[in-house]
């Protein structure tokens, strides 16, 4: 496969890729745009950062964690918290799903263009994003909840 062929990676950053340490072997299958390929790059230089975000995570990462993804809470399905996937880092991951999780602060607001090329770059690989507002996660867990029963549903067939 051709770099062309593949989504961009950041001139003079080639060597902080890497394929993604959730599937796969080191050196496997970057994916082409659009393929549903299990192994997503992702720059490595973002882990000690992700790691970081781990440790300290917002109020409202902490509150969905708990009360729906962690330990397997959500159906059977195993989440990651702060997964680097190409450039960036997302709140929570589920490779089986190929679902991203994005809870929005009040920090995004500024941020909308930004976050519609996060989302589509992440969709080019086949992944689906849901996005929610710190606002949602504090007043309405239980429809997050709901919301992502009926997008599981959906996504397991």
């Amino acid at each position: 496969m051709t770099r062309s062929s593949r989504l961009p990676t950041p001139v003079g950053h080639e060597e902080d890729w890497a394929p993604s340490p959730d599937k796969g072997r080191e050196g496997e299958g970057l994916g082409q745009v659009g393929e549903r390929n299990p192994f997503l790059p992702y720059n490595k230089k973002l882990v000690e950062l992700a790691r970081n975000n781990r440790k300290s995570p917002t109020c409202t990462e902490s509150k969905i964690w708990n009360e729906v993804l962690r330990k397997r809470q959500f159906s059977s399905y195993k989440f990651l918290r702060q997964k680097p996937i190409d450039n960036f880092i997302v709140d929570f991951y589920c490779s089986e799903l190929r679902l991203v999780i994005e809870v929005d602060g009040d920090g995004h607001a500024g941020t909308v263009e930004y976050d519609n090329e996060r989302t589509r770059v992440l969709e080019a690989y086949g992944l689906t994003v849901v996005r929610y507002t710190n606002d949602e996660v504090l007043r309405n867990i239980e429809g997050i909840y709901e919301d992502l029963s009926r997008r599981v549903r959906i996504l397991e067939c």
